[in-house]
Formats: structure tokens, sequence, C-alpha cells
């Protein structure tokens, strides 16, 4: 098992997302490693960003997609899934070359979200082929949708491509009111045939998609029964990875370290 801490979680535009801060950073925290959140304003320097990571020596076992990629994937269109397969392709490059064997993608996003769900499905085959090619698995996180809901989606796709593999996030089931799906017959598919590979641990504090309130949370700080996801997860024999995400910087871009430790400290007593 592998507690990861996102990188979105320590840096972000009150620090200028600042990727040099995170070998500091690192000092202060208890987590394993990292999942590394890739930014749109990063393209041009990403073999510098890749560097940094190496010599500082930050594993890296997962890496974040970049999310304009979903958005321009529901846009659809030759011109837009040129462009998302193009920016994959970097972000491919990008994990092979830090060495993350996970690569978290949101497949649909932005203001289209899944409201052409025929694009993203579709386009799934070709990131898995790209995925595949630098030795990568690709991770479909059941994020946000403005017409039906995460769960639809992952079946849709699992019944078309049976390689699927998923990550899990707690903040977007609650958010989704598919927190529950987890630990039901309908869904026993997902640990049966071994498509969850990596969860997101964080806590919500809404109601069902009530926009708002969607903030990454850490966990106790919203109404999500960690008890229970727990104690269901371990039963599952999962030994996986997670990431926490909590959002731990403030306004002045200062990082709370102890918060994200806790969190850490909670998942490692409640898988053990």
């Amino acid at each position: 098992m592998k507690i990861l801490c996102s990188t979105g979680a320590l840096i972000g535009r009150p620090n200028n997302r600042n990727y040099r801060l995170l070998a500091g950073l690192a000092g202060k925290l208890s987590c394993d490693g990292f999942e590394f959140l890739m930014y749109d304003t990063w393209y041009e320097e990403w073999r510098e960003i890749v560097k940094y990571l190496k010599e500082a020596a930050l594993p890296v076992p997962v890496m974040h997609c970049e999310k304009q990629i979903g958005e321009a994937i529901s846009k659809g269109g030759p011109e837009n899934l040129a462009r998302a397969f193009g920016l994959f392709e970097i972000n491919c490059e990008m994990a092979a070359a830090l060495g993350a064997g996970k690569l978290v993608v949101h497949l649909w996003d932005g203001l289209t979200s899944d409201s052409n769900f025929g694009s993203n499905l579709e386009a799934y085959g070709e990131l898995h082929r790209m995925a595949q090619a630098h030795g990568i698995m690709i991770l479909v996180e059941n994020v946000v949708c403005n017409v039906e809901n995460p769960m639809k989606h992952w079946r849709q796709l699992a019944e078309e491509y049976p390689e699927m593999r998923f990550v899990f996030d707690t903040k977007m089931a609650a958010f989704h009111g598919e927190l529950e799906l987890l630990y039901s017959p309908e869904y026993a598919w997902l640990w049966q045939q071994g498509h969850i590979r990596h969860f997101h641990v964080n806590d919500y504090d809404g109601g069902y998609k009530e926009w708002e309130k969607l903030k990454t949370l850490p966990i106790g700080a919203g109404h999500v029964d960690f008890d229970k996801f727990f104690a269901f997860v371990r039963g599952t024999g999962y030994h996986g990875t997670f990431t926490v995400e909590a959002t731990a910087f403030d306004r002045m871009g200062v990082v709370n370290t102890d918060m994200l430790n806790r969190c850490f400290a909670k998942i490692r007593s409640a898988m053990a």
C-alpha cells in the first residue's frame, strides 16, 4: 500500500503553481510519494519539471493528466480530438519519464462535460492505445457529470472496453449520491474484475450536485462515512495506492502540512 499526496493540494494560484516548492514540502510530509498534477501552463517546460522532480528524488507512482484534455474530448470533432490526443501524448511521455505507472485522466470535463458522451466513449480506445505504448495504466476518474452520473458511464465504458481501469474519488461519488453504489451487489463487478486500481480520498460536505459545496476537503471535514468506506475496501483485499487531494494552501499560499499528515495517518490506521 502507498499513500500519496496530490501536488495540486500543495501548489496552486496563491503560490504561483511553483513546483520548486515541492522538495521543501516533501520533508514535512509523512506520505509515501506524490500524485503529480499537470497544469495547462506547464507544457513548454515539462522536461524541466521532470528533471527537477528526479533530481529532488521525489517518488511519483501516479500522475494526474492535465484536465483540459477531457474538455477537448467532450467537445468532440476532428480538431478538438487531435488537440486532446496531442496533449495526452505529452502527458504520457511525462508520466513515463517520471516512472509513474498509473495515469489518471478526466475522460470528460468542462462545461460540455458528459453531454456528448459518445465522443468520450470512442476516444478512450485511442487514449488506451497511447498509454499502452508507454507502458502506463490509464485510470478514468468518476468526475462530475452534467447529464448522467459517473457510475453509469463507468458501466458503459467497461462494457465497451473490458480492460478498463478506474480511480474512485470519494468526494465525486458523494457529490453524485453514488458512494453507496461502491458497496452494492450491482457494482460488485468493479472488484471481481479488478477495475478499481486507485483511490482519491477526499471528504464532501454538501448534498446531491450541490455545486457551491464541491470543494476538496480533508478526511473528517464532511459527511463521508470513512469508517464504512475503509472497512469495505480493506475487505476486498485492496492494497494499492491512495491519494489525498485536500486543498492545503491558504490564500497566501502557506501550506498546512499538519492537516495532510493527519489524513495520511487516518488512512494507515484504517487500512491496517
